[in-house]
């Protein structure tokens, strides 16, 4: 709203509405920190760090437990706050910047009895404070509301939960709402799969009216791109399958600068030979590889995923080849084993001359894979800038096959190039065919 016209609406309202206008949350919350409209039973506010979710559960707490007027009762009379412990729940739920009691206004504002963890509005409504550390505490205790903060960093969290479900049994509709910023958690995994669970979403910048400048700034200079950047900044749930071969902590202390020079460059191409809707993306990864020395003592880094959902074979074939003009690559590898000669065919069309080596699969995904997984362990391979999507899909690759949806087209070209530089680099490229007139 433009200066001009807020300074008149606001001249224009009585001294009551200005006193109240910074209570009403609705007028002032982002879309993310209001409960979705429907029937449901757990509202999870999955955000980064900062995003406003401790802001959005205290004000929703207030909405369950307040009335049209102080002493009117509200939808819940017991409410259940539960935090990793009782003193993060304390200071953060209760005690903090955009805990309940600072979000309270003074006529409504509830008295905390410190001796019972307690709160306790002018209404006779109460909210009792638990540690998930504690989980049978819970037992015993019933409510009509939850507020669950900070639900995947839990070291009990399926016990806790489990305890808290049980004890979600006053009322017409118990209802239960759980702020974190989304980390690898079984329990968190199985809650959002719920049909009874509504989800918002936002990264730290959706409420950065009310963060330093400095701080978006340094921390996305740093963490941009990475595993923790899109975990604690883009408040991204990070899939993790049990017995991955890229656990998501492998994969975040692999991150490094390229060096200055490369012995060798390959852009590894997976096609997708058939260009319909449904078709599979084409995965196409580069990497480079300093190989002095002997083969213990070769490292190699990623340098960019390219990989595309091709509307033709040449559009993916222009990208790999744009992609070996942009790092100076040494050969394109590409996997031939569905196209055959199409597959080298469609890349001369874009570039005759073209460096390139057919691979062919004799052996399942996950055999190929596990030597470049071991390659990893080893600390031999780095990650360079934003590859979020390609080690997503390497984190839902297991021991038993790949967990995701549709192909692993990204893991397939990291594993050919990385076999091409590193496992099996005798290979020499194929030339194309010359001819004279």
């Amino acid at each position: 709203m433009p200066p001009a016209t807020l300074a008149t609406l606001l001249e224009g309202l009585p001294e009551t509405e200005i006193c109240a206008l910074p209570w009403l949350f609705e007028f002032w919350a982002l879309d993310h920190q209001l409960p979705p409209p429907g029937d449901w039973r757990s509202w999870v506010i999955l955000g980064g760090r900062g995003a406003g979710k401790t802001r959005a559960g205290s004000e929703w707490v207030r909405a369950q437990v307040e009335g049209a007027r102080p002493e009117d009762k509200g939808r819940a009379r017991r409410v259940a706050l539960v935090g990793e412990t009782i003193d993060q729940a304390r200071e953060v739920m209760v005690m903090g910047d955009s805990g309940i009691l600072a979000c309270c206004p003074p006529d409504r504002r509830p008295d905390w009895i410190a001796g019972r963890n307690l709160l306790r509005w002018p209404n006779g409504a109460e909210a009792r404070l638990f540690s998930a550390f504690d989980p049978e505490a819970l037992r015993g205790p019933q409510f009509d509301a939850a507020w669950v903060d900070e639900l995947a960093k839990w070291k009990k969290a399926d016990k806790a939960w489990d305890m808290l479900q049980f004890a979600l049994r006053l009322g017409d509709d118990p209802k239960v709402c759980v702020t974190t910023t989304p980390r690898s958690c079984s329990t968190l995994k199985e809650l959002l799969e719920r049909d009874s669970t509504v989800m918002t979403h936002a990264p730290t910048e959706a409420n950065a009216a009310n963060l330093a400048a400095s701080f978006l700034t340094e921390v996305r200079a740093k963490y941009a791109g990475s595993g923790l950047g899109r975990q604690e900044l883009d408040g991204l749930f990070l899939t993790e399958v049990e017995g991955a071969l890229w656990p998501l902590e492998m994969l975040e202390g692999c991150r490094d600068t390229a060096p200055e020079a490369f012995d060798r460059i390959v852009v590894a191409v997976d096609p997708s030979v058939t260009s319909n809707t449904g078709s599979d993306e084409c995965g196409i990864v580069v990497v480079g590889a300093v190989t002095r020395g002997g083969p213990e003592d070769w490292r190699a880094w990623v340098l960019e995923d390219a990989s595309l959902k091709a509307s033709s074979p040449a559009d993916w074939a222009r990208a790999a080849v744009a992609a070996c003009e942009r790092h100076g690559a040494d050969r394109i590898v590409a996997e031939v084993n569905q196209g055959g000669d199409l597959v080298e065919n469609v890349i001369r069309q874009i570039d005759p001359l073209a460096p390139f080596s057919r691979r062919t699969a004799s052996r399942g995904k996950v055999a190929r894979a596990e030597p470049v997984a071991a390659l990893y362990e080893q600390g031999r391979v780095a990650h360079v800038g934003d590859l979020g999507k390609l080690e997503d899909q390497m984190g839902l690759m297991s021991m038993t096959g790949y967990q995701g949806q549709g192909s692993p087209d990204r893991v397939d070209a990291l594993v050919w190039a990385l076999t091409d530089l590193m496992i099996d680099p005798a290979r020499t490229y194929r030339a194309p065919k010359m001819r004279f007139l």
